[in-house]
């Protein structure tokens, strides 16, 4: 069977942002054998180089396909990542971090679910993770299994019996968990860029709480960190 004529239990819909996650979770659904279909989000993110970032990563995969949709979550605002007007943390902080955006994640996986249903997919991946990151609701346990539910009660396909599953493979691993294993699949972590602040190069600030988290993972994996820098 070609790639063309797979059917849709074969097919994926991974959320990718172009950070070190979501990229080592399309990794992960390629290497379970599934035509991936890459889904970004231009919500007016102020780090907006993760976009180019997640177009090279799409490609240095393989993904079957990689597009971008878009989404006015600037015209909501409430974070440090789509209104100017707020700074962004470079000191850790306590609580739910200004950098949490208003329901990202609930809308970034509806989109999926839609694409999914129009592609007949029955998995749906995401790169959310609450071991090593910054605290933001939608990135737990309880979020993934209600929105499953929900897909399940909200589609055609799942009233119809044949619901999309919602993985998060990394919700539970350590940031240098993830990094060996993208290392393992044979990654280029040179290609993403995570930092909440990186410039239009896709050069990282090395303050945010992002670019915190992801220097200790590599200096906890124990790998040398790839991460190209803004000058000081």
């Amino acid at each position: 069977m070609t790639a063309g004529e797979r059917s849709g239990r074969d097919r994926a819909v991974v959320l990718l942002s172009g950070g070190l996650d979501s990229a080592t979770t399309l990794a992960l659904a390629r290497e379970r054998g599934l035509e991936c279909f890459a889904l970004s989000v231009a919500y007016g993110q102020r780090h907006a180089a993760e976009l180019d970032a997640a177009a090279s990563v799409a490609r240095a995969l393989g993904a079957r396909e990689h597009r971008v949709m878009h989404v006015d979550l600037a015209g909501i605002g409430g974070s440090a990542l789509t209104d100017p007007g707020i700074a962004v943390p470079e000191t850790p902080t306590t609580g739910i971090p200004v950098t949490y955006v208003p329901a990202r994640n609930t809308i970034m996986l509806a989109l999926a679910l839609g694409w999914a249903e129009v592609l007949d997919a029955r998995d749906i991946f995401i790169g959310v993770n609450f071991v090593d990151y910054s605290g933001y609701p939608d990135c737990r346990p309880e979020f993934i299994a209600a929105f499953e539910q929900l897909a399940a009660r909200a589609t055609r396909a799942g009233v119809e019996g044949n619901p999309c599953r919602i993985h998060a493979p990394l919700i539970e691993w350590t940031k240098a968990e993830i990094i060996r294993e993208g290392v393992r699949l044979g990654l280029d972590y040179s290609l993403t860029v995570s930092c909440y602040q990186a410039d239009a190069k896709g050069r990282a600030c090395g303050r945010c709480d992002s670019c915190r988290i992801r220097r200790a993972g590599f200096a906890s994996a124990g790998i040398a960190d790839p991460t190209r820098y803004q000058p000081s």
